[in-house]
């Protein structure tokens, strides 16, 4: 149990120190990201200035191009919205 419980401890240092926040990264750092070019990049700026994204599905429907699909790449490649990485919706839930 205590095993567990430091291996989830040290997952969630490594996945924190390599997390980038989109509500807060620059358009370098977006540009960084593994999945995002320049033109994903913009689209989420330009989405940002209406207002920070509340959680994934915010993301998803605001950004033309961002599905589940792209969400867990992203995600994998270390970005967060709200400080989360995106989940996948439970085997037949409706995505967002």
């Amino acid at each position: 149990m205590l095993k567990r419980f430091i291996a989830t401890v040290c997952c969630a240092l490594v996945l924190s120190a390599s997390a980038l926040e989109v509500n807060t990264a620059n358009e370098a750092e977006l540009d960084g990201v593994r999945g995002l070019g320049p033109s994903s990049t913009e689209r989420i700026l330009k989405a940002r200035e209406q207002g920070l994204f509340k959680d994934w599905a915010d993301l998803m429907q605001r950004v033309k191009g961002i599905k589940p699909a792209t969400a867990v790449r992203l995600s994998a490649a270390g970005l967060t919205v709200n400080q989360l990485p995106y989940t996948a919706p439970e085997a037949g839930a409706k995505a967002p």
